[in-house]
């Protein structure tokens, strides 16, 4: 018998079918044009924050025991 005949190994045998393209539609097409726009925001947002120092440097704090 020749390697792999019978066994379930031979990758010629074993290629999963190629999923079909989906058209999109309207929806699906508003849906991401949303999701990159809030994507370009939020990036926005980061590198205005992102200069900044800390926020409210107060440094250790201590307890009110004396």
């Amino acid at each position: 018998m020749p390697s792999g005949q019978g066994t379930g190994t031979n990758p010629i045998h074993n290629k999963k079918p190629k999923k079909e393209k989906k058209e999109e539609d309207e929806e699906d097409k508003a849906f991401k044009d949303k999701q990159a726009a809030d994507k370009k925001a939020r990036d926005e947002m980061a590198k205005k924050a992102g200069g900044k120092g800390p926020l409210g440097g107060g440094g250790i704090k201590k307890s009110g025991k004396k």
